[in-house]
């Protein structure tokens, strides 16, 4: 029997070293991870949010929350199965013998140093347990949920940030061929000037322009970088690292993608918020089996195992070897303490069913709204295109007119802050446009 426990308590401790083992080799594959990163990286949209999938630092630690839930089921499961304990004791009474006083008569007894081996096996089960079981797999999938709103997000931030830095990119481009046309108007203008055919105050309006469009053309230059720099942190790479980004404007903001995603068809079940809002409704009810439960009895189950070794003579084993014990628990009063419980869950489950019917109506109707948004937003964004191309035409045909005496200074001014405001309304229209779309696709679960 000695061999038998001693074996059972040997692959018992060799099991948690091997569970330990795992857990620390998991922990670590998320902890020393050493990435690399070139000087150059050049991503596409669609490539910019798989890169920042996998290395947003945010998202990582969203990931390991399932872990952690996964970890908190298995504490949960494993208070429920056996639990072995092993103890070793050694006592020395330092020489010490009792005596036994029988009919007048002493009798010594020798105190023997002991050394006693213990081990004890138990189990215990009730219906908390179980329950409590079944409650930490809701909570995995709603760490799942709570992941895949955490890499839908991440995705319509990057969408957001890379098509910011496309935008102004571009807005630049116009405005440095507006910024040339206008430094040759102003190179024309004072030679003019210096031969006496127009007066120094023309000249000085241009120049006027030519400083307003070099303001405007910096701060857009600036806007890059502080857009470059918030991708940067999405994708979690250097700063010292260059972004290339290989996408278009118009590979993005295609009425074919546009018109796909307004086609495609309201699915409730895929929609993230309401899993979430569902299975807190589902917790919110096993809650109420958990807290009835309470009435329920609980089964232990133990072995203990003793064994004691003296060092000298004498000695009295009082106490058995083996011993098993087997005991049923059941409540019988508590001054109302779990019935009041079983009411508290009562309550917030049907609080949950409530919440869950109205976030049901709440989507329909905001489903709607996110396609009427990206109508709107996208048929803004086709007049503002429109119009700050005409806005751009305008200007040349203002420059060209100005060189051969046609149109007047303050013809050329006008075009030119025309030229600007369209830009950045231009700009505002596709942001807009882009928010629009990243929200329905959230929406959609896309």
């Amino acid at each position: 029997m000695k061999k038998q426990i001693l074996l059972f308590a040997s692959l018992m401790f060799s099991a948690m070293m091997l569970a330990e083992d795992h857990v620390i080799a998991a922990a670590k594959s998320h902890t020393n991870d050493t990435v690399s990163y070139p000087a150059e990286l050049s991503l596409s949209l669609d490539e910019a949010r798989d890169f920042a999938i996998k290395q947003n630092r945010t998202l990582k630690n969203a990931s390991l929350a399932v872990q952690e839930a996964y970890a908190q089921r298995w504490q949960t499961i494993a208070a429920m199965l056996p639990q072995a304990d092993g103890s070793y004791t050694y006592s020395n009474y330092c020489g010490y013998s009792a005596t036994l006083s029988m009919g007048g008569t002493s009798i010594p007894i020798n105190m023997p140093n002991v050394g006693a081996l213990g081990v004890t096996a138990s189990v215990g089960i009730n219906g908390q347990g179980i329950v409590g079981a079944l409650l930490n797999n809701i909570a995995i999938d709603m760490k799942k949920i709570a992941l895949e709103q955490s890499e839908n997000e991440l995705r319509g931030s990057v969408m957001s940030s890379y098509m910011s830095v496309l935008a102004l990119q571009s807005i630049t481009n116009l405005l440095d061929s507006s910024l040339n046309n206008i430094e040759n108007l102003e190179q024309i203008t004072q030679q003019a000037v210096n031969a006496g055919a127009a007066e120094q105050t023309a000249a000085d309006q241009i120049r006027v322009r030519v400083n307003t469009l070099k303001n405007n053309i910096n701060t857009q230059k600036r806007n890059i970088e502080l857009a470059y720099s918030s991708l940067k942190v999405l994708l979690d790479v250097p700063v010292e690292t260059e972004l290339i980004l290989t996408d278009k404007i118009d590979d993005v903001l295609s009425p074919e993608r546009i018109l796909a995603l307004l086609s495609e068809e309201f699915n409730l079940q895929n929609n993230l918020t309401y899993q979430q809002v569902s299975k807190s409704a589902e917790l919110a009810k096993r809650n109420v089996h958990m807290a009835g439960w309470a009435y329920g009895p609980t089964l232990s189950v133990a072995y203990n195992y003793s064994n004691q070794q003296y060092y000298g003579e004498g000695g009295m084993r009082m106490t058995p070897p083996n011993t098993v014990q087997v005991s049923v628990r059941m409540p019988l009063w508590s001054s109302g303490k779990r019935a009041a419980g079983v009411v508290e869950k009562k309550i917030a489950y049907e609080e949950a069913k409530n919440t869950l019917s109205e976030t049901t109506d709440n989507l329909g109707i905001l489903y709607r709204q996110l396609c009427f948004n990206l109508t709107n937003a996208y048929e803004t964004y086709l007049n503002e295109k429109d119009n700050i191309g005409v806005s751009q035409r305008v200007f040349k045909s203002a420059t060209e007119k100005y060189k051969w005496g046609a149109a007047s200074n303050l013809e050329l001014t006008n075009a030119s802050n025309d030229l600007i405001n369209a830009q950045s309304t231009y700009v505002q229209a596709m942001l807009n446009l882009v928010n629009t779309q990243v929200d329905l696709e959230q929406f959609l679960n896309n």
